[in-house]
């Protein structure tokens, strides 16, 4: 029998496909415990049309790391905090780099007799635990 499209189906990681049984089972979590997460704001899972909660691969990625820093100790409250600056800091290196290629781009135009121009810089955006 040969293999269909469907049968190697991947989903994006932004894309919500899984019920929140398998969500749980992924996560290692309770569904309890990520229906709590979804009404603290620290994950927020997409909705179907039933309203029935829809979590991606990202969100599960998420929950995990908020099982990790809860075995480390950190409270709810220190979880939704550290997201928030997460998150800051990613938009502010994004932001970063756009100004960089803007920066680079006039003095490549406009060679200033008085500016050193500078070797490029790698800018790392997202850093994976190993």
């Amino acid at each position: 029998m040969a293999n269909k499209a469907s049968d190697n189906f991947q989903p994006d990681e932004d894309e919500a496909v899984y019920v929140i049984s398998i969500a749980s089972q992924l996560s290692g979590m309770h569904p309890q415990t990520l229906r709590q997460y979804d009404r603290l704001g620290l994950v927020s899972p997409g909705r179907a049309s039933g309203r029935g909660r829809r979590y991606s691969l990202r969100d599960i990625a998420s929950l995990r790391n908020i099982q990790r820093l809860v075995g480390e100790g950190v409270n709810l409250a220190g979880i939704a905090r550290i997201i928030e600056l997460e998150s800051a800091v990613a938009n502010m290196a994004m932001e970063v780099a756009k100004l960089r290629t803007e920066v680079d781009a006039l003095m490549a135009a406009n060679p200033p007799n008085s500016l050193v121009i500078r070797s490029p810089q790698e800018v790392v955006v997202f850093k994976k635990d190993k």
